[in-house]
């Protein structure tokens, strides 16, 4: 019996690294999946999406899943905890929560965030630092429809970058990397000058077809981001 999603992720890439499954076969559907492994069909699911996330599976609605008859290698990217990524690099992390108000957003983030336009949003805008010098400003709007607790919480002493992560469940979302220059608010918060060059990562989350969160990240000068294949 498979107890977790990564067991039957496991048991997955090896059929497929040896051949059990062929480029190109159409494998069980999820249903048959959670029969053999003895588990429910959501950990099946969420297994194949994994899989198929790397690369190593083409999944189509209505069509079923196939093995990819030519995999694609994908560079796997994990939605961090700031406070951890900065402990990473052997650094002193610290957070500063900057603005904290429940208000309506700009037509763009609504439209975004599929809100009606007139919809309150919660949004909490930080700064967090690495050995007392900025590292990152956050700038976030939370639909506290799907996240009602964010109402409770102040956001003080903890993240909404992390709090999000331990309390709010989501099925996907989008993630984008640009380079802006720096807006006199951002230059004074993360301390360099005006026109700066940034690193910015935008992420909007969703849980089904709900709106989670939409943030924007900014990075001070000289940011690295890494990843693996």
């Amino acid at each position: 019996m498979f107890r977790n999603w990564q067991s039957v992720q496991d048991e997955v890439l090896r059929r497929i690294r040896t051949r059990v499954w062929k480029p190109g076969d159409l494998i069980p559907n999820e249903a048959d999946l959670a029969e053999e492994f003895g588990c429910a069909r959501s950990t099946v699911n969420r297994a194949l999406r994994a899989v198929a996330e790397a690369g190593l599976l083409d999944r189509k609605r209505k069509a079923g899943t196939r093995v990819a008859a030519q995999p694609v290698a994908k560079a796997t990217l994990s939605i961090a905890v700031i406070r951890r990524e900065v402990e990473e690099r052997c650094r002193k992390y610290s957070y500063q929560r900057i603005t904290r108000a429940e208000c309506v957003p700009p037509l763009d983030v609504s439209a975004a965030m599929r809100t009606p336009a007139a919809t309150t949003l919660l949004y909490v805008r930080a700064l967090h630092l690495a050995d007392d010098t900025p590292y990152a400003l956050e700038s976030r709007w939370i639909n506290t429809d799907v996240v009602p607790g964010a109402l409770q919480e102040p956001f003080q002493d903890i993240s909404a970058n992390e709090w999000l992560l331990q309390h709010a469940p989501y099925t996907d979302g989008e993630i984008s990397f640009s380079a802006v220059a720096a807006s006199t608010g951002d230059a004074q918060a993360l301390g360099c000058a005006e026109g700066s060059a940034l690193f910015a990562i935008d992420r909007l989350t969703w849980d089904a077809d709900r709106s989670v969160t939409k943030v924007r990240l900014l990075f001070a000068p000289g940011h690295q981001m890494r990843t693996v294949l």
